[in-house]
């Protein structure tokens, strides 16, 4: 069970496309603790789990060998890997194209969060990507 954490966890790092010092960086730990994590030698804490999580790790998958998207067919896992790796801008754009027309019909407002400029609307967000498209 500790081996197949680890390299559960070796998997998700690779699939994330970071190396170990990389990975160890982002939550803080050494190179020789992300490898004895990967090893089964250490069980990495809630808060590592937790941060990596923030960068698209799936901590589900971590722990119990079950994907969190296991249902999700092919194309719905790549929509959302490229979903999760996109800018605040992209992830709008997208969700707007999604619901074209049911946020005016229903008059809700679409809001995204960002942890670097807070929440956002998905009306500032077009407007300012049809500004900069005109200019």
């Amino acid at each position: 069970m500790q081996k197949d954490i680890g390299l559960r966890l070796k998997e998700e790092r690779e699939r994330m496309g970071l190396s170990q010092v990389a990975m160890g960086e982002i939550a803080n730990v050494k190179k020789l603790t992300q490898l004895n994590y990967e090893k089964g030698e250490r069980f990495p804490d809630a808060l590592y789990l937790s941060t990596l999580a923030n960068f698209g790790l799936d901590v589900q998958y971590v722990i119990t060998g079950i994907r969190s998207a296991q249902n999700l067919s092919v194309d719905e896992q790549d929509l959302i890997n490229k979903f999760r790796s996109a800018s605040l801008a992209i992830k709008a754009a997208v969700i707007g194209a999604l619901t074209a027309g049911t946020a005016q019909q229903s008059g809700t407002k679409q809001v995204f969060n960002s942890k670097v400029s807070g929440q956002v609307s998905a009306e500032n967000i077009y407007n300012f990507i049809g500004e900069k498209i005109r200019k």
